[in-house]
C-alpha cells in the first residue's frame, strides 16, 4: 500500500514542505492533510492532494461580512510573519474592499518574537485610528499577543478584536488566565454539527485519553482530530473499495534502508485507483458531512462566538447562502443578510454592551485640529476674529454653526480646535486649494468652512455631504420693463387658454341652439339667423349681455355652469391684466453669458475662488475679469456698470450670491447657473472613518429645525424688500389653472345633450321605430329624422300657451261657419303675425292629417314615398285642440 508505504519511510499523513509534497505527488502517492489549511497549499493543483480540512479562505467572507454588519470603515489585520499567517491576507483584503473597508496598515508579529517586540508592534497600533483588529497566527503565539494587549489596555472599551478560525478553534483549550485576557473578543470558528455519533465518540476518546494520560485533565477533541479521524476513515474505505492484493511500490536495489533517496522509488501503479476511490468516497463524518470537489472539502459553515468568562458563547452562524443567522435552521432565509439582529447579544471589550464605533483618536493626539480659511468678505459663512489681550482666535459664522451641531449629533464626542489658516500678521496663507492641500498632508485633521466640493480637491481628500445648494450662478442688475405694446391684452392668458375658450364659446353655442330651436322662437329662422343668434348669445356671456330668454331647463342649466366658469375667466384675466400695466415688472439686463463673452463687458467673481479658472474656460479674457472680496464692494461694482469702471455681472457659487439678493433684492437677480458644483462640504483625509458619520449627523442637521435657526441667523433677508422676481409677475395664466372648470362645464353640457336627445326619441318612438316598408331606406329614415328634430315642438307648453293666448283672435273669425282650408290659411297667416306662434313656412301646412303618431302633423312621408293628402282642418281647430286626432284617409 504506497500511503503505508511511506509512513514507514518517516513520511506523514499531514504534509510537511511543498517540495517534500510535489516529490511524493510525481510519485503519483495520495497525500491527505487533516491541517494544512494555508491557501497557497492550493497552488499545487494535484489530483493527488486531499485537504481534509477548511481552507482559511474560506472564512474571509464571514470576517468581512461581521464588519459589514457593524458599519466600522477601517481594519487593520494582524497575523503572524510565515507562510500559514500571509497565505489569507490577499483574499482578506479583496473581501474588505467588497465592502468598501480600508485597511490602512498591517501587523505583522514574528512566530519568534519576545514580548518586547510584541508590545513595541501593540503601541504602534495604539498610536492610529482604527480600533478594529483582525488576528491570523497560531493559538499559542495568540495568547501572548492577547495576554500584551491587556497589560497595555488594548482589550478596553472602543476596541474590536476579531479572531479566525485557527484560534477560534482552540479557544476551549486555553488557560483561563488567557481566556481572562480575551474578554469580548469575536470569533469565526469552524461549526460542527452536534450528532451521537460525535457524542459517543467524544466519551470514548475521552476515557481513552484520561487512561493513557492520567496527569492531564480537561482537555477537549478539536476539529483537527476530527478531520484526522474523518481523514482516516475515508482512506480505509478507499483500501477496502481498491482491494490490498496488488497494492505495493516498486524500490531500486541501491536504496539505503536509513535515507529517503525518492530516486530510488518507482511511480506507484496503484495510485490512480487509490485517488479515485478516495475523491468518491461520500459519507457523514464526525466533522460534518465528508464531500470532496476537486480534493477540497466542502466545508463552509462557521459559528460565531463571542468570548465572555471562562469560555466561548455562541452568537449565530454564517453561510455563503444565507449569511449571519441567528440559526442554522432559521425560516427566514430568502436572501443573504448582514443585519445584526440575526446575532445574538455581544459583549464587546471593556464589558461594553453598546457596538464600538470602531476608531479612536489617536492616543498621541487628544484634540482633532480643524482649519478654517480666513477671508476679509462674506463674513457670514466663517469670521476669525483675534483676541489681542489673550493672543487667541474666536471662529465663528454659518459654516461653523452647522459643524458644530453635526458634531454634536454623533452618538461619540469628538475633541477639537479651530486653526485659522493664517500667516502671523493675521492675513489669509493661501487659497482654499492650498487649504485643502493641508489636510493631505496631514498638517490638518479637516478643514470647515465655505469650501466648494469639486473633482481636482476630492482626489487628494473626501468630502462629507453638502450642507448648501451647488452651483455657480450668474448676478445681474434688474431694469423695469413694463409692458407697453399695443398687444399686451394678449398676455394675461396663454395661448392655450385663449383657444380652449374660444372652442367653449362655440361649443356652448351649439348645446344652446340644439336645446332650445324646437321650442324657443328666438332660435328659429333662417339658417344664418340661428347660427348667428346661437354665436351671439354664447359670446355675450362674457360681459353678461345676452337677452334672449331660455325656456329648456337642459338649457337653463348648461348656461348657470357656463357663466360661472366665464365669470371666473373674466375676473383672472382682469386682475392678470391690471398686473401687467401697473405692478414693475423688473428684468435681467442680461440673460446669457454668451452676450457678456460678445461685447466684451467686465465682469466680477470672489477673490481666491475657482470660479476664475470657470470663467477663463468659458472664454473670458483676462482683462474683462475683475475681483471682489466681500458683498458691499459687489454691490459697489454692480451699481458702477461696465461702462463706468465696474462690472456687468458678478459669477460666484449659489450661497454667496444668495447672500447678496437677500441684502439687495429689488436691485439684482441670479440670471442662470453657468457651473455645476455639489455645494459646501467638510474636508477630512482620505478614508477618514469620520466622514460617514458626519455625513449622517449632516442630513439630521439640515433637515431638522436647527437648520431654520441657523439660516435665520447669518442668512437674514430684508423683510421691507418686494418680490422682484419678474417671472412670476409676468406669467400668463394657462389652462392647466382652469381645465377642472370646462371639464365641469363639458361634462354638464354633454350631460344635458344626451337626456334631450334621448327625450326626443322617446316622444317620437312609434314612427322613428316602425318597421321598414317596401320603400323605405335607411337614408330616408335619418333623413326623417332629422328634419323632424329641427322642426317646432307644437306640443310643447310654449307653443300651447300661444296658442291659447289666441283664442281671442279666434273669436273674431268664429262667425264665418264653413270656413274652408284656403280660408283657413289666410286667417292663419293673420293669426300667425299678430301672436308670433308659427312661422310663415309653416302656415301653408296648417291643413294636413294628424295621426296617431305626432310626427305626422308635420306632413311626414308613409312608407311607400308618397305624401299623404290631409284632410280638411282648419286651424281654429288646430288652436282649440292641437293634439287632435284625424283619421287617415283609406290607402290606394
Amino acid at each position: 500500500m504506497p500511503l503505508i508505504l511511506t509512513t514507514k519511510l518517516g513520511w506523514s499523513l499531514t504534509p510537511g514542505t511543498p517540495e517534500m509534497m510535489l516529490s511524493k505527488l510525481l510519485l503519483q502517492v495520495p497525500i491527505i492533510s487533516f491541517s494544512a489549511t494555508s491557501p497557497s497549499l492550493t497552488s499545487l493543483r494535484s489530483p493527488y492532494f486531499f485537504r481534509i480540512a477548511q481552507n482559511d479562505s474560506s472564512q474571509v467572507k464571514a470576517i468581512s461580512a461581521i464588519i459589514q454588519t457593524y458599519g466600522w470603515r477601517e481594519a487593520v489585520p494582524i497575523y503572524i510573519d510565515n507562510e500559514y499567517g500571509e497565505g489569507i491576507i490577499p483574499y482578506l483584503i479583496d473581501a474588505l474592499q467588497d465592502i468598501d473597508v480600508r485597511v490602512p496598515y498591517r501587523g505583522v508579529i514574528s512566530p519568534l518574537a519576545n514580548d518586547g517586540e510584541i508590545s513595541g508592534e501593540l503601541h504602534k497600533l495604539m498610536t492610529m485610528q482604527t480600533r478594529v483588529f483582525i488576528v491570523h497566527m497560531s493559538h499559542n503565539l495568540s495568547s501572548r499577543v492577547f495576554t500584551m494587549a491587556k497589560e497595555i489596555g488594548m482589550m478596553s472599551q472602543g476596541y474590536v478584536w476579531i479572531i479566525t478560525n485557527g484560534i477560534a478553534n482552540f479557544v476551549g483549550s486555553k488557560e483561563r488566565s488567557v481566556l481572562a485576557s480575551m474578554q469580548g473578543v469575536l470569533g469565526v470558528k469552524t461549526y460542527v454539527p452536534e450528532t451521537k455519533e460525535l457524542e459517543s465518540f467524544t466519551v470514548r476518546w475521552k476515557t481513552k485519553f484520561q487512561q493513557d494520560n492520567p496527569t492531564i485533565t480537561d482537555v477537549d477533541l478539536n476539529v483537527f482530530g476530527l478531520w484526522a479521524y474523518d481523514a482516516a476513515s475515508a482512506l480505509a474505505m478507499a483500501v477496502e473499495k481498491v482491494g490490498t492484493t496488488n497494492l505495493g511500490v516498486g524500490k531500486s536495489t541501491n536504496a539505503s534502508s536509513n535515507l529517503i533517496d525518492l530516486e530510488s522509488f518507482e511511480i506507484s501503479q496503484d495510485g490512480p485507483k487509490l485517488r479515485e476511490a478516495i475523491q468518491d468516497s461520500k459519507f457523514r463524518g464526525l466533522a460534518g458531512e465528508f464531500n470532496l470537489l476537486n480534493g477540497q472539502l466542502q466545508s463552509s459553515t462557521f459559528q460565531i462566538i463571542n468570548v465572555n468568562g471562562n469560555g466561548e458563547r455562541q452568537v449565530g452562524f454564517w453561510t455563503p447562502e444565507d449569511g449571519l443567522r441567528r440559526e442554522l435552521n432559521s425560516k427566514n432565509t430568502s436572501k443573504y443578510s448582514t443585519s445584526k439582529n440575526n446575532l445574538g447579544p455581544i459583549i464587546w471589550p471593556g464589558d461594553l454592551t453598546s457596538v464600538p464605533k470602531g476608531w479612536e483618536i489617536p492616543t498621541n493626539r487628544k484634540k482633532l485640529r480643524i482649519g478654517v480659511p480666513v477671508t476679509n468678505g462674506f463674513s457670514e459663512f466663517v469670521k476669525v476674529t483675534y483676541d489681542h489681550s489673550t493672543n487667541g482666535t474666536h471662529v465663528t459664522g454659518y459654516c461653523i454653526d452647522i459643524f458644530n451641531a453635526a458634531m454634536e449629533s454623533l452618538p461619540f464626542s469628538v475633541s477639537y480646535d479651530f486653526i485659522p489658516f493664517a500667516k502671523p500678521g493675521g492675513e489669509s496663507a493661501g487659497t482654499y486649494n492650498d487649504l485643502v492641500y493641508q489636510v493631505f498632508l496631514q498638517n490638518f485633521d479637516a478643514v470647515v468652512g465655505d469650501i466648494t466640493i469639486v473633482a481636482n480637491r476630492s482626489n487628494i481628500v473626501d468630502f462629507t455631504l453638502p450642507f448648501t445648494e451647488s452651483g455657480v450662478t450668474m448676478v445681474v442688475p434688474l431694469r423695469d420693463n413694463r409692458r407697453k405694446n399695443a398687444w399686451v391684452f394678449l398676455k394675461p392668458l396663454s395661448w392655450d387658454l385663449w383657444m380652449t375658450s374660444g372652442c367653449f364659446f362655440v361649443f356652448i353655442g351649439f348645446v344652446v341652439w340644439l336645446l332650445e330651436h324646437r321650442v324657443n322662437e328666438d332660435f328659429r329662422g333662417p339658417c344664418s339667423h340661428q347660427i348667428g343668434t346661437s354665436l351671439w348669445y354664447a359670446f355675450s356671456t362674457m360681459v353678461f349681455a345676452h337677452r334672449e330668454i331660455v325656456i329648456n331647463n337642459c338649457t337653463r342649466f348648461v348656461v348657470i355652469i357656463w357663466v360661472f366658469v366665464v365669470l371666473i375667466l373674466t375676473q383672472s384675466y382682469t386682475a392678470s391684466l391690471a398686473s401687467l400695466l401697473t405692478v414693475q415688472q423688473l428684468q435681467p439686463t442680461i440673460t446669457e453669458v454668451k452676450q457678456l463673452v460678445r461685447t466684451g463687458e467686465r465682469v466680477g467673481y470672489h477673490s481666491g475662488s475657482f470660479v476664475f479658472g470657470v470663467l477663463k474656460e468659458m472664454s473670458f479674457k483676462e482683462s474683462q475679469l475683475k475681483q471682489y472680496n466681500s458683498i458691499e464692494e459687489c454691490d459697489e461694482l454692480l451699481s458702477k456698470g461696465s461702462a463706468n469702471g465696474g462690472i456687468a455681472a458678478a459669477f460666484d457659487e449659489t450661497p454667496y450670491m444668495k447672500l447678496l439678493i437677500g441684502k439687495y433684492c429689488s436691485k439684482y437677480t441670479m440670471a442662470a447657473s453657468i457651473y455645476k458644483t455639489d455645494g459646501f462640504g467638510f474636508v477630512f483625509p482620505r478614508g477618514s472613518p469620520l466622514v460617514a458619520d458626519v455625513s449622517r449627523t449632516i442630513l439630521n442637521v439640515t433637515e431638522g429645525e436647527k437648520m431654520e435657526e441657523i439660516e435665520s441667523k447669518w442668512l437674514k433677508k430684508q423683510t421691507h424688500c418686494e418680490d422682484s422676481n419678474a417671472q412670476d409677475s409676468s406669467e400668463s395664466l394657462g389652462l392647466s389653472s382652469f381645465w377642472g372648470l370646462f371639464l365641469i362645464a363639458g361634462i354638464a353640457s354633454l350631460s344635458a345633450l344626451i337626456f334631450s336627445v334621448s327625450m326626443f326619441f322617446y316622444k317620437e318612438r312609434q314612427h322613428i321605430f316602425k318597421p321598414f316598408g317596401a320603400g323605405d331606406s335607411i337614408l330616408g329614415r335619418i333623413h326623417h329624422i332629422l328634419r323632424t328634430f329641427l322642426e317646432r315642438d307644437l306640443r310643447s307648453h310654449t307653443f300651447r300657451k300661444k296658442a291659447s293666448m289666441s283664442l281671442q283672435d279666434k273669436k273674431e273669425i268664429g262667425s264665418l261657419n264653413g270656413i274652408g282650408a284656403g280660408q283657413a290659411s289666410t286667417s292663419t297667416r293673420h293669426l300667425s303675425n299678430r301672436s308670433n306662434c308659427l312661422t310663415q313656412t309653416e302656415i301653408h301646412s296648417t291643413s294636413f292629417e294628424v295621426s296617431e303618431t305626432p310626427s305626422r302633423e308635420y306632413g311626414i312621408p308613409y312608407s311607400n314615398g308618397q305624401t299623404s293628402q290631409p284632410a280638411p282642418t282648419t286651424i281654429v281647430e288646430i288652436i282649440e285642440n292641437p293634439t287632435q286626432e284625424v283619421q287617415e284617409p283609406p290607402q290606394k
